[in-house]
């Protein structure tokens, strides 16, 4: 069973008992904790309206939810909002990513950067510890139309970037990825890491896992994928009919999602998620004076926002966000049908909520006027819509009568 809505009383209760079994700094002589505690003067405790808001309850409270839970446990002073954060990494592992019940870990990083590059950390100190490997003999796959953390990764890590091209229909090419596959190995490649996307960050193209893993198969026999569902995370696995981009895929080692997105959290809830076994190959046992060590990139982070997250959850259950993302398809599908009528060029990935139009059939202007995302603002060949819940129709039909004059 996928997880139910809960009414605003229920969660409210929830935050709030969790709340409670956190430490409070203003009734617990402390002299050792640092950081927690807000400036009085700029942040108040006492305001009335706290008691009807629970995540700015929880940020003023200021939580620190340093390492991975799933893990092992973390500062016992916030083992309550700790326990919603355990419950969220479950809801998107299991419920939506169909991970084996208990078989992962994960924590709420800063963003889909952060957890992208996670991923990457992982695998890389996995091949140099388990395989001696030299950071000169990692690779990162990735394709051109991937999101640039995976370019910021390397050159954070020290792994070698491995772009592959994309066809006409965003898909990788898959001729070239056999000739990059080739030249990798030639250039003393000897482990993978494979970053594959679920929404491309101006198209909402979706990667097919099997043709690609098969090929890199028949090349290298040590590698791990993951998969950057940021964008995509929170609308493609309720949109689509078995996808493969899963935890369940026996191929597939770890995901990123992103709740800034697709579910209009705060900035600073991107989600990474691993398998069981993998996430101790992050961890920092220099840290010894954090209770359960850090597994992180970021360390001390607040718990507000995995809160956040797991309150919009919790708001509309799996079968209420289904019914939501279903209705942002619907917009997509009137605004591609009208396209269509008139002749415009477009990008669509099936069941996924962006349009690219090519930036020849569209004047600068009216995109513009209506805040599309250029590929390149110096030089657009495309200009992206992202149908999301404050796209009303009426805003789409306004738009489209406006580009047919």
């Amino acid at each position: 069973m996928k997880w139910l809505k809960k009414s605003s009383t229920e969660i409210k209760k929830t935050v709030f008992e969790a709340l409670n079994k956190n430490l409070n700094y203003r009734e617990t002589k402390i002299l050792g904790l640092p950081a927690t505690y807000l400036d009085q003067e700029q942040f108040y405790f006492d305001a009335p309206f706290l008691n009807e808001a629970p995540f700015l309850s929880v940020l003023i409270a200021n939580p620190n939810h340093i390492g991975c839970h799933t893990h092992s446990p973390g500062e016992s002073y916030f083992s309550g909002t700790q326990a919603l954060e355990i419950d969220l990494i479950k809801v998107c592992a299991e419920d939506i990513f169909n991970a084996e019940e208990g078989n992962y870990d994960g924590y709420v990083a800063s963003g889909g950067t952060e957890a992208n590059i996670q991923a990457q950390w992982i695998f890389r100190n996995y091949f140099q510890k388990e395989h001696q490997a030299e950071v000169s003999e990692i690779g990162l796959l990735f394709s051109e139309d991937a999101h640039y953390s995976a370019h910021k990764g390397c050159n954070l890590l020290g792994v070698k970037p491995i772009q592959v091209n994309i066809d006409e229909n965003r898909s990788w090419d898959l001729n070239d990825l056999k000739e990059k596959l080739v030249q990798a190995k030639a250039n003393g490649i000897k482990y993978l890491i494979v970053h594959l996307s679920m929404g491309t960050t101006m198209f909402g193209s979706v990667d097919r896992p099997d043709p690609i893993i098969s090929i890199i198969k028949e090349h290298f026999n040590h590698f791990f994928t993951h998969i950057d569902a940021a964008f995509g995370g929170f609308i493609y696995p309720f949109t689509a009919d078995n996808f493969k981009l899963n935890l369940a895929n026996p191929d597939i080692h770890s995901v990123t999602i992103d709740g800034h997105k697709m579910l209009q959290a705060p900035y600073g809830t991107g989600i990474f998620i691993c398998k069981k076994g993998l996430m101790e190959y992050a961890q920092t046992e220099e840290a010894s004076y954090v209770q359960g060590t850090d597994f992180t990139l970021c360390g001390s982070r607040s718990g507000a926002n995995a809160v956040a997250v797991w309150m919009i959850l919790m708001t509309h259950g799996f079968a209420g966000w289904q019914y939501l993302m279903d209705n942002l398809i619907d917009r997509t599908d009137h605004i591609c049908d009208r396209l269509d009528q008139m002749g415009i060029r477009y990008f669509r990935e099936p069941k996924m909520n962006i349009v690219a139009i090519n930036a020849n059939d569209i004047p600068t202007e009216l995109a513009k006027k209506y805040h599309l995302v250029a590929d390149n603002f110096e030089s657009p060949s495309w200009w992206k819509i992202v149908v999301m819940t404050h796209a009303k129709k009426h805003i789409i039909d306004e738009f489209l009568i406006n580009l047919q004059k």
